[in-house]
């Protein structure tokens, strides 16, 4: 008996680990490429997973955040994609190097030429943005996608610290604080220069702290399943092991 509780114990952690990890890379999400520093220019990717067996992905539509406007705003070409920038007059007057803002980024739109992403795959959508806030440590961006079946699901729902994630989470974009003064290097940038490096750096295959998330969590959830199994087979041979010493 005790032997069987093992063999159980260990397929049950297996499972669990499982489930564990396939919520990290089940929802829209988004994350910098490097940092994104207050005050500062970022790279961030829009991580855009396909969640249905029967239908492509042929639409991202993604909100910016209204009460921290972002002014530079640059969508990376790509391949199969159409992507459409709103602009809009803020609701109240920003300054950036000076000069007076008129108009903030309200949505950029993205739009499949071709099969979108299919079944089985993700898409990421690169965009430099600028200059971020500094008194904030996060921006929330709420995101709808659009599936080749006419399906929408809207990942709006904002998490609150201390509560479940909800079902439909909205990416939120965490930011550091800047070292040595209150913009940091990337805040003394103009919004070209910023743009222009921020693309160099998507170019040259910056680190991704999303990718390294979801491969983290499928090792573990492979490695679950690997101990669950190997403590199911131990526990059958030792039950024969058992029965043929009670024979003899």
């Amino acid at each position: 008996m005790k032997v069987s509780r093992i063999a159980a114990a260990g397929s049950a952690a297996g499972i669990a680990v499982l489930a564990l990890s396939v919520p990290a890379f089940a929802h829209v999400s988004v994350q910098p490429e490097g940092t994104a520093t207050k005050g500062g220019y970022a790279v961030v990717d829009f991580k855009v997973p396909n969640e249905r067996d029967n239908a492509s992905t042929t639409k991202l539509e993604v909100n910016f955040p209204a009460d921290h406007p972002l002014a530079s705003v640059m969508p990376q070409p790509i391949p199969g994609w159409k992507a459409e920038v709103t602009k809009a007059k803020p609701a109240k007057p920003l300054e950036a190097h000076g000069e007076q803002i008129t108009e903030v980024v309200t949505k950029v739109t993205w739009t499949a030429d071709g099969k979108g992403v299919e079944p089985g795959y993700f898409q990421k959508f690169p965009v430099s943005i600028g200059a971020l806030p500094e008194d904030t440590d996060e921006l929330v961006f709420k995101a709808i996608q659009t599936y080749s079946n006419k399906e929408v699901v809207r990942w709006i729902e904002v998490p609150q610290e201390g509560q479940e994630e909800p079902d439909n989470p909205a990416p939120v974009l965490e930011l550091t604080a800047a070292e040595g003064d209150d913009h940091g290097a990337a805040g003394a940038k103009t919004g070209t220069d910023a743009g222009s490096t921020a693309q160099n750096t998507a170019a040259d295959g910056s680190a991704d702290s999303g990718d390294s998330s979801d491969t983290t969590a499928r090792v573990l959830g492979i490695v679950g399943i690997v101990v669950g199994a190997a403590g199911v087979a131990y526990g059958v041979l030792a039950g024969r092991r058992r029965d043929t010493g009670a024979s003899a």
